[in-house]
């Protein structure tokens, strides 16, 4: 048991937005001293429909083991509605220190049938949802001399998957977004960093699996509990981490590593300058051999949850 001691946000005012990942990491930041604003639209894995009820039912559980949080309804999707869920902070418990962008959908299509309105909601969603959030956020941090944000990204970005081009582009956006958030709010003690979760959660069932291989893949998936997510994204939220910005994490069940982010691996020279023709003879098979392959996540994390 976490005594009030040792708890590693005690007195600092959350807001989660999401479910599944996000009701673990409002239960926990809770049992560690934390306020929290239970965002959740309630809407069904692709965006549509609204129901707070499953937000309700996370504060109430909090609120009974003697912790603090409220509901909140609006869409991170909208503006003035992310502004209304830090307000919803601020009005509850008098400010805030951590924003956790954790709320998303998805809409796997492959690309050739990838319609507008599918790749416009997840971007909607994810991407503009996340920035939405952490800028009604920003001038508090500022204005306070700190906070934290912890958005989370995905594996189908950094590393790649069938079908989610709406999905990865939009974690990707995420992990540029907040690189650049941590760079230009260090000098008010601000950081910034993502995750990259591997855990089973209500997007999680939506995957198809209509071969052996992605059968495995779900039942993989399904021993990674959400709550392990968890742990990581409370300790980003606390003073502990305060030296921690700009980083890209992945939580896998019992593991936790760190993500490389894109450098320059090799180069090559031509004094006079390059042509079409001294590309394709010259310049491309030299750096061909740097090449990366068209892998996806499955191909890169080949080990089995431990």
């Amino acid at each position: 048991m976490t005594t009030p001691a040792t708890r590693s946000v005690e007195g600092k005012v959350f807001v989660v937005t999401g479910r599944g990942i996000g009701r673990e990491i409002a239960l926990l930041a809770a049992r560690e001293g934390a306020s929290v604003v239970v965002n959740d639209l309630g809407a069904s894995p692709e965006g549509e429909g609204a129901d707070v009820g499953p937000a309700q039912e996370v504060v109430n559980e909090i609120r009974a083991a003697g912790g603090q949080a409220v509901v909140n309804g609006d869409s991170v999707a909208d503006a003035a509605g992310a502004a209304r869920i830090v307000q919803c902070a601020l009005d509850s418990f008098g400010r805030i220190d951590v924003v956790v962008n954790n709320a998303g959908i998805l809409r796997d299509r492959i690309f050739h049938r990838m319609s507008h309105v599918d790749w416009e909601a997840v971007i909607q969603v994810h991407l503009m949802g996340s920035f939405y959030v952490a800028k009604a956020a920003a001038p508090h941090f500022k204005e306070q001399n700190g906070g934290s944000y912890v958005h989370f990204t995905s594996t189908s970005g950094l590393i790649g998957n069938f079908g989610q081009s709406n999905y990865a582009a939009a974690k990707m956006g995420i992990v540029g977004m907040s690189k650049i958030i941590a760079m230009d709010m260090q000098r008010y003690q601000v950081r910034s960093n993502c995750i990259a979760p591997a855990a089973w959660s209500r997007l999680i069932g939506t995957i198809p699996t209509d071969s052996e291989e992605t059968k495995a893949r779900v039942e993989r998936l399904k021993s990674m509990g959400a709550d392990r997510i968890a742990p990581l994204a409370v300790y980003l939220g606390g003073d502990a981490s305060r030296h921690v910005s700009g980083q890209v994490f992945g939580v896998r069940k019992n593991e936790i590593y760190l993500f490389s982010q894109p450098r320059p691996i090799r180069s090559v020279h031509r004094g006079e300058g390059w042509t079409p023709q001294s590309i394709a003879e010259h310049g491309m098979p030299a750096l061909q051999g740097s090449f990366y392959p068209l892998d996806r996540t499955s191909d890169v994390i080949t080990w089995d949850p431990v």
